[in-house]
C-alpha cells in the first residue's frame, strides 16, 4: 500500500512541475467558463439602429427616446430619406432602421392608427430576428401607454418588418461566410504550424542552417506552397456555397478573391508564427487547434454579435483576424459593397500580415543562432 501511494505521490509531482498539463487541467476550464458565461447570449445590447423619421412630431420623438433608453439600442443616426437605408446598412453598424410615416401623429389622433416600419440587416438572421422582436415589443409597450393615457380614444400604432439582404432569413447567410473564415484560418494555420517543427524534429534543420538560403526566403518557400493550394480551396467552398446553398456573390468577385488571397497569406503566415515558437508538432497543433478554433467561434461575430459581449471580450476581438474578414465577407457576398466599405478591415488584414511575418522572421533567426 506505502508503494502504491507512493506512486501516487510521484505522479503528483510531475503534474504540478509540468506548467503546461496545469494549464490544460484548470485553465482551460476556467477560460471556456469565462468565454461561455459572458459570450454566449441571446441578450441584445448596443445594437445600433437609425430613425427615418418623416413626421417629426411629438409623438414620434417619444417612440424614439423610448427606444434609445431602453438600454438594448444606440442611435446610429437620423437619415434623411430612403436612400440612406441602404449606405446605413452597408456601413454595418446600423442592425436596424426605424421609418415612421408621415403625418404619424396626426393619422394616430385622427384615425386612432398609425404604422411604424421596422427594417433589420438579414445578413445576420439571428441578431434580426431578436432586434425585431425587441423593436415590436417596445413598440406594444409604448402603444398600451398611450392607449391607456387617452382613455376615450382606441390608439393603434401597427408595425411593420422588413430584411434588407435576406427576406427569408436563411441561415447559411450566416453560417457559410462563417464556416469559410473558420475552414481557412484552421487549414492554413494547422498547415504550416508543423512545417518547421517538422523540420527540428525529423532533424533536417541543419539543411536549411547551412543552405544559402535567407530567412525569409525560407519562410516564404514554406508559405507560397500552401499558399496556392489553399486559394483552390477558397474557390472550392465558393463553388460549393453557390451551388449547394444557393448563395451568390452579390459584389465582385474579383474584390473577393483578392480578399481571400490576402486572409490565406494572414493565415499561413500565423501558422508559420506558431511553428516557430512551437517545440513539437503536438504542440504547434494543440496551439493551431485550440488558439485559433473557440476564438474565431466565440469572438469573431460568427454565431454571437460583438456589441452584446462585455468591454474586455470586444477588445479581445478586435486583435483577432478572423472577426475583419467576416466582416469582408458579409460585406461583398451578401450587400454586394465594394472596396470602400472594406478597406479598413483590409488594412488591418494587412498590417497582421506583416506583423506575422517580420515576428517569423526574428524567430527564426533566433532558432538559427
Amino acid at each position: 500500500m506505502n508503494r502504491f501511494l507512493g506512486f501516487v505521490r510521484k505522479e503528483f509531482l510531475h503534474i504540478f512541475r509540468d506548467y503546461r498539463t496545469l494549464i490544460i487541467l484548470f485553465g482551460l476550464p476556467a477560460a471556456q467558463i469565462m468565454l461561455f458565461g459572458y459570450v454566449v447570449s441571446t441578450d441584445i445590447k448596443n445594437a445600433g439602429v437609425a430613425f427615418l423619421d418623416l413626421s417629426k412630431d411629438e409623438i414620434t420623438v417619444k417612440i424614439s427616446d423610448k427606444i434609445c433608453s431602453s438600454g438594448f439600442f444606440k442611435r446610429t443616426g437620423d437619415l434623411i430619406d430612403y436612400n440612406d437605408i441602404d449606405r446605413v446598412m452597408k456601413m454595418g453598424n446600423t442592425k436596424a432602421v426605424i421609418v415612421f410615416e408621415n403625418d404619424f401623429g396626426r393619422n394616430l389622433m385622427s384615425e386612432g392608427k398609425a404604422e411604424i416600419s421596422i427594417i433589420a440587416d438579414g445578413s445576420e438572421p439571428n441578431t434580426a430576428t431578436l432586434v425585431t422582436n425587441y423593436l415590436t415589443a417596445i413598440i406594444t409597450d409604448f402603444n398600451r401607454e398611450f392607449s391607456g393615457s387617452s382613455a376615450s380614444l382606441s390608439l393603434s400604432v401597427q408595425s411593420e418588418v422588413r430584411m434588407f439582404y435576406n427576406p427569408g432569413l436563411k441561415g447559411h447567410y450566416m453560417f457559410v461566410p462563417g464556416v469559410i473564415t473558420l475552414i481557412m484560418i484552421l487549414i492554413c494555420a494547422l498547415m504550416t504550424s508543423v512545417t518547421i517543427t517538422r523540420e527540428k524534429e525529423f532533424g533536417t534543420m541543419e539543411v536549411l542552417m547551412v543552405s544559402p538560403l535567407k530567412p525569409v526566403q525560407i519562410i516564404l518557400g514554406k508559405v507560397m506552397p500552401y499558399f496556392f493550394l489553399s486559394f483552390i480551396d477558397v474557390i472550392i467552398i465558393l463553388l460549393l456555397s453557390w451551388l449547394v446553398f444557393d448563395l451568390p456573390v452579390k459584389g465582385s468577385l474579383v474584390l473577393l478573391l483578392s480578399e481571400s488571397m490576402l486572409y490565406i497569406m494572414m493565415s499561413l503566415s500565423l501558422g508559420i508564427l506558431i511553428s516557430t515558437v512551437s517545440g513539437t508538432m503536438q504542440q504547434a497543433i494543440f496551439i493551431s487547434l485550440v488558439g485559433m478554433m473557440l476564438p474565431t467561434v466565440l469572438l469573431s461575430g460568427f454565431i454571437f454579435p460583438i456589441e452584446n459581449m462585455p468591454v474586455a471580450y470586444r477588445w479581445i476581438s478586435s486583435v483577432l483576424p478572423p472577426g475583419y474578414f467576416l466582416v469582408i465577407l458579409k460585406n461583398i457576398m451578401i450587400k454586394g459593397t465594394g472596396f470602400f466599405y472594406v478597406w479598413k478591415e483590409t488594412l488591418i488584414l494587412v498590417l497582421f500580415t506583416v506583423a506575422f511575418i517580420g515576428l517569423s522572421v526574428r524567430n527564426f533567426k533566433i532558432r538559427l543562432q
